[in-house]
């Protein structure tokens, strides 16, 4: 008698496993492979893995980033009256608006994001790194994300807003119940109280310092968000909105820093789990805007974006429906071997590196050329600060429970 082989598990993406958080390029491959254009029971969405797939997806006119709208509007009454705030200020975020708002905020916000004004700021990068470091000197066990790679990117965001640093707790804690809506942790009861609770603080919170920047404006973001002013529009005058304000001013601060958070923090954790390539750029720090690339390609900070389909059409044979989700996995896009030669391999050498994490078109990312200087500039500091930092073995990673980013809770290392 013939023993029968295995069946094979059954193709299924679903976020929640802690396996696929820790992990989650083996699924990707097959998915590339064997379902392209992915149901997932798990988030009732689409999933999309193949990079030239995922570029369709975020150019095609059949595809919505206004994707809280038609969610919102298949809520019960008594949930939609909880997330009644949260989507008055969230649905004004550039990243959930389609043209033509989505063109006008870009123009007024991109007047603060000028390559003068980023580059403006590297000093006082490099001054809150160097900083941040120096507590961390005699320490021998640290959890990085908390003590490091979170800190640096909220006191950045912080001063570029003009907001005082002592309000980093409160900040923090107002983001953290706002993930809880924004693609992270699905099974949190009272997830939607919480996000109500921190869009209040922090719409309150900024809409008092507005009120003070148009009373007493100085040389910060916020100052500069106020004057901006619409050049197209009818009388050269039209500037955002106080709600708009705000809702920028919440934009900024919050993926200003979560994401750069999760770039720093899975840097960290490649460059230990790649010795030899951590040691290569130990001895050659000139390396670093392209082993920044690399870092944004091989584990990524956004793990992903979502859609909404605008009208009913197929891909790769199957049928999307009006209404549908549609997650485009923009990590497993960076790792498909049809646009990338040896993807799987961590190389910062890496040359050409056509990733997508920070999109392309009118949603490229606003802050990349940021995130990338903090990336540089926090990363080699690091690395030469403390060479031998390694994870440790009885404390593993702990990954979010995200789906739209990609990052860490907690990463212990031992520093010396």
């Amino acid at each position: 008698m013939t023993a029968s082989m295995p069946s094979p598990a059954r193709l299924s993406y679903d976020p929640r496993d802690p396996a696929i958080r820790a992990d989650p390029f083996p699924v990707y491959a097959r998915l590339r492979d064997e379902d392209p254009v992915h149901w997932s029971p798990a988030i009732k969405s689409w999933v999309i893995t193949r990079y030239d797939d995922v570029r369709q997806v975020k150019l095609d006119a059949d595809m919505s980033s206004d994707r809280l709208t038609p969610f919102f509007r298949k809520l019960p009454e008594a949930q939609r009256s909880v997330l009644s705030e949260v989507m008055r200020y969230l649905n004004l975020w550039l990243v959930f608006r389609a043209p033509p708002e989505h063109t006008r905020l870009r123009r007024l916000l991109a007047t603060a994001f000028t390559p003068k004004a980023i580059n403006g700021l590297k000093p006082n990068i490099e001054a809150i790194v160097a900083e941040r470091l120096d507590r961390l000197e005699g320490c021998k066990r640290v959890d990085l994300i908390e003590a490091f790679a979170m800190q640096v990117p909220a006191l950045v965001i912080m001063d570029m807003l003009g907001v005082p640093r002592d309000r980093l707790k409160e900040l923090k804690a107002w983001s953290d119940q706002m993930v809880l809506f924004i693609g992270s942790a699905r099974n949190v009861p009272d997830k939607y109280e919480q996000a109500r609770d921190g869009v209040h603080r922090m719409s309150a919170f900024f809409r008092q310092l507005i009120a003070e920047r148009r009373a007493d404006p100085r040389d910060d973001f916020i100052s500069t968000l106020i004057a901006a002013r619409d050049e197209t529009s009818e009388d050269g005058k039209a500037g955002l909105s106080e709600d708009e304000l705000i809702a920028c001013c919440m934009l900024i601060l919050f993926g200003g820093h979560e994401t750069t958070t999760n770039l720093i923090g899975n840097s960290a954790l490649m460059l230990m789990r790649h010795p030899a390539e951590r040691d290569k750029l130990r001895r050659s720090p000139e390396l670093i805007g392209k082993a920044v690339e690399e870092f944004l390609r091989y584990d990524g900070p956004s793990n992903s974006s979502a859609r909404v389909v605008a009208r009913t059409h197929r891909m790769h044979g199957v049928e999307m429906r009006e209404g549908d989700r549609v997650f485009v996995m923009l990590n497993a896009a960076n790792r498909d071997p049809r646009q990338f030669d040896r993807p799987d391999v961590f190389d910062i050498e890496r040359d050409p590196n056509r990733h997508i994490t920070f999109g392309f078109g009118s949603h490229f990312c606003l802050g990349a050329a940021l995130a990338r200087l903090e990336g540089q500039i926090a990363v080699n500091a690091l690395i030469e600060r403390f060479p031998d930092m390694r994870t440790i073995e009885d404390d593993p990673p702990d990954w979010l429970d995200a789906l739209i980013m990609r990052g860490m809770r907690r990463l212990p290392v031992d520093l010396m």
